[in-house]
C-alpha cells in the first residue's frame, strides 16, 4: 500500500542540531520500513537551535532523496518566516497547528498568512478532543452545540464530520483527526465529499466566535 500513503512524521523539536536531524530521519525510516518520509516536519520551534541549522540538515535529506517535502509545527507567524527565509532550495509546504471550533486563534494572523503564501495548514485535534463530537446536553457550550447540531441536521451528517468540514471550508487548511477506532476513521473520512453551504458556515463561525470550550 505504500503508493496509496501519504507518510508524515516529525523531528523532535529537542533533536534539532544538523546531525540529530540526518539521524532523526534515518532512525525513523528505518522504524517505518520505508525509503522515503513524505512529509517531514519540525515538532516545535527552538530558539536554542539556529533554524538555518535544522533547516540545511532537512534540505539535505531532500536531496539524499530520503524526504520528499518539507514542513513545520506550532510555528507562529514569525517562527514560520524565519523557516522559509532559511530554506534555499524547497519551500516549507505545511504548519501543522491547533485548530477547531473551539480554538480559532490561528485565523487572525497565522491562517492568513499560510493562504497567501500557498503554505497548507494541518488541523490538529480538529474535534477539540472530542468535544465537539458531544451533544448539547454533555457540552460546556451547549448553546454552540445546538447550533452544530441543527447544521448536523440540515446536512443529515454526525456533530464530528460537520467540525471537520468547516475546519476544511476554506483552500489551504486539511485536518487530522486522531481515532484508534475503525467506526471513527470512516465516520471522519466521510466528512470529506461534501460542503457546507455558506449561511452554514457563518451560522458555526458566530456560534463559537465566543466560546467559553477549552
Amino acid at each position: 500500500m505504500r503508493d496509496r500513503v501519504f507518510v508524515a512524521t516529525k523531528v523532535s523539536g529537542s533533536h534539532l542540531g544538523h546531525d540529530e536531524v540526518l539521524k532523526a530521519a534515518e532512525a525513523s525510516l528505518r522504524r517505518l520500513d520505508i525509503s522515503c518520509i513524505d512529509l517531514y516536519q519540525i515538532h516545535w520551534p527552538n530558539s536554542l537551535v539556529p533554524i538555518e541549522e535544522t533547516i540545511r540538515a532537512m534540505e539535505a535529506l531532500v536531496d539524499r532523496g530520503l524526504v520528499k517535502y518539507l514542513g513545520v509545527s506550532n510555528f507562529s507567524t514569525a517562527e514560520l518566516r524565519s523557516a522559509q527565509a532559511a530554506a534555499s532550495k524547497y519551500p516549507i509546504v505545511s504548519n501543522q497547528v491547533l485548530y477547531n471550533l473551539n480554538r480559532r486563534e490561528i485565523e487572525g494572523d497565522l491562517l492568513p498568512y499560510c493562504r497567501e503564501n500557498q503554505v497548507t495548514v494541518i488541523a490538529y485535534t480538529p474535534l477539540d478532543s472530542g468535544r465537539l463530537a458531544k451533544p448539547s446536553a454533555a457540552s460546556s457550550n451547549p448553546d454552540a452545540t445546538k447550533v452544530l447540531e441543527l447544521v448536523a441536521a440540515q446536512t443529515q451528517k454526525t456533530l464530528a464530520q460537520v467540525a471537520l468540514n468547516w475546519c476544511v471550508f476554506d483552500q489551504g487548511v486539511i485536518t487530522i483527526p486522531k481515532s484508534d477506532k475503525t467506526a471513527r476513521v470512516t465516520e471522519n473520512c466521510a466528512a470529506s465529499g461534501w460542503r457546507l453551504s455558506a449561511d452554514q458556515k457563518a451560522l458555526l463561525d458566530k456560534a463559537y466566535s465566543s466560546s467559553d470550550d477549552d
